[in-house]
């Protein structure tokens, strides 16, 4: 059993592996530019004719699972080409593909083993607070800082339900990929906004569990079900 298991494991392991290089040797020679500057992008994305929005979507799924591409780049790319709505629409439903074979793959490699070590644990145990953890995967998406390749496999060995995650992960990339898909050549991150915004989604996450701890039958801790429910 035990045998199969890891057998299992390490062929979902070897396929994701097969098929990320098989993206990534296939968008380099349809041409995919270097520089992944959004003008460069854009500008190979209209030769691609009607292929361009599932090479897009290749590209998001690759730089999600693998990260060899930023992704902000690919959403104001996608702006440029597809306009704000429908350049939003084909980025978020890449970077939702990736992000979901990263949560896969995190969980058949390495959640059973993080459930047994931290069992106890409200994040990791099966008892963990549903609520709790789509807030938390809701807030790290909105701020494009923190690594969405990284939230994507920490995800996956926590106790969070599937359908929670891919609906915390596609309303909190929303906003930010929509903002980036308008951007279009005038794409930039604003460094101090940024580093503003993600100190004060970590000064919430890094305080609210010790609110939580003080004060265990608030009103805000009975609604994210801290007491192990769904």
């Amino acid at each position: 059993m035990i045998r199969s298991q890891w057998l299992f494991r390490l062929s979902f392991l070897a396929i994701v592996a097969l098929l990320m290089a098989a993206i990534w040797l296939l968008l380099r020679q349809l041409g995919m530019p270097a520089s992944l500057a959004p003008a460069a992008l854009s500008d190979w994305l209209r030769y691609q004719g009607m292929l361009g929005p599932l090479f897009l979507m290749l590209m998001m799924i690759l730089a999600v699972v693998v990260g060899p591409i930023p992704t902000l780049p690919i959403s104001a790319a996608a702006g440029l080409v597809y306009g704000m709505f429908t350049g939003t629409a084909i980025a978020v439903a890449g970077a939702l593909a990736g992000s979901l074979i990263a949560f896969y793959l995190a969980r058949i490699l390495g959640r059973e083993a993080v459930q047994r070590k931290l069992d106890h644990n409200p994040v990791f145990s099966a008892r963990g607070s549903q609520r709790f953890l789509f807030v938390a995967v809701l807030l790290t998406r909105l701020i494009p800082i923190f690594s969405f390749a990284l939230i994507s496999y920490a995800a996956g060995v926590t106790a969070i339900q599937l359908w929670r995650y891919a609906l915390a992960t596609a309303l909190g990339m929303l906003p930010m990929t929509f903002v980036f898909a308008g951007l279009g050549h005038s794409f930039e991150l604003n460094p101090v906004l940024t580093v503003i915004a993600a100190a004060t989604i970590l000064l919430v996450m890094s305080t609210l569990p010790l609110y939580l701890g003080r004060r265990p039958h608030s009103r805000l801790a009975r609604w994210l079900h801290l007491d192990g429910r769904v």
